[in-house]
């Protein structure tokens, strides 16, 4: 069957990255409709991470950077979870979910929950690099975000002076040019 043939394509393509990379897990985003590709993962032995609420590769499909799992989404959240769960996931990020609701499925939940925006109540915490030291300096900050440094405002003053330096000549200079 198609479904099948497009199980083992994502097993090849899912054991190939891992090998090649040295990575020791793979992320996927979704939850119902993902679950059979995790289970597929699994079989391949691979271990998998789970990304449910808000997924940033679909962020166009969800009408933009908004929380996931407010009212009648909740329901569907739970779902989500539960699905990836049964499928073989390792673990569950939760992105920009309701506190509470990322609390009572950490407290439901038989694998460790990471949350990004979920509030304190998940096993972990994570932010991604580029958010939490504002590189590049952006414009969109989410909510979940807290800055602790301006790595972004270094690296674009550096790259006005380069240009800079490119156009006027002053560099590469003699010094710089073998």
């Amino acid at each position: 069957s198609s479904s099948s043939a497009a199980s083992d394509v994502y097993k090849r393509q899912a054991t190939d990255l891992v090998r090649r990379t040295g990575a020791h897990m793979v992320k996927l985003e979704g939850g119902v409709r993902i679950a059979p590709r995790i289970r597929a993962l699994k079989n391949a032995g691979l271990a998998v991470c789970a990304h449910v609420g808000f997924t940033p590769q679909s962020v166009d499909n969800l009408s933009g950077f908004k929380v996931q799992g407010r009212d009648a989404g909740a329901e569907q959240l739970r779902d989500d979870v539960h699905a990836v769960v049964q499928a073989g996931a390792d673990m569950v990020v939760f992105e920009m979910v309701p506190a509470d609701l990322a609390a009572e499925l950490t407290a439901s939940c038989p694998v460790p929950t990471v949350g990004i925006g979920a509030g304190a109540g998940t096993d972990a915490q994570v932010l991604v690099w580029h958010d939490m030291a504002d590189m590049p300096a952006g414009n969109h900050r989410a909510k979940f975000v807290r800055r602790f440094g301006t790595v972004g405002a270094d690296l674009a003053a550096a790259a006005a002076d380069y240009k800079r330096a490119v156009h006027t000549g002053e560099f590469p200079a003699d010094e710089h040019t073998f």
